[in-house]
């Protein structure tokens, strides 16, 4: 009866890479430890899908500005996640074309349903 409640706190994986990774799946292994916050997640998310919105916009009414729109928004979303809710640096800061290039992975990782933004022990993709 006198069990004590233990608070839950998310469990942060502690793999630390040296930079540069030079192995594309090593990184996004190691992208994804970085990215273990639901709530960093769908910051992520909601970054890229507003992204993709000014990019369709900057097509359709050939605005160039709103290419920076996107570009400034995504990013804003992710570094939010990142100093607020993550706790680290973003993995663009170490290695910026695999970081790009993951974020769009993890963004597709979602769509499929292999990354959960609801419940990590959801995902289906091991770090």
């Amino acid at each position: 009866m006198n069990a004590s409640l233990k608070p839950h706190t998310e469990h942060r994986p502690a793999l630390r890479q040296p930079m540069p990774i030079r192995d594309y799946h090593e990184f996004y292994r190691f992208y994804l430890t970085e990215h273990s916050n639901i709530m960093s997640r769908r910051l992520h998310i909601a970054g890229s899908s507003i992204g993709l919105f000014f990019f369709a916009k900057a097509m359709i009414q050939r605005k160039p500005k709103y290419l920076l729109y996107g570009l400034a928004s995504g990013y804003a979303c992710a570094w939010i996640g990142h100093f607020i809710f993550e706790k680290n640096k973003p993995a663009s800061f170490k290695q910026p074309l695999y970081s790009f290039i993951s974020d769009w992975r993890m963004f597709t990782d979602v769509l499929r349903g292999k990354i959960s933004l609801i419940d990590r022990d959801l995902d289906k993709i091991k770090r």
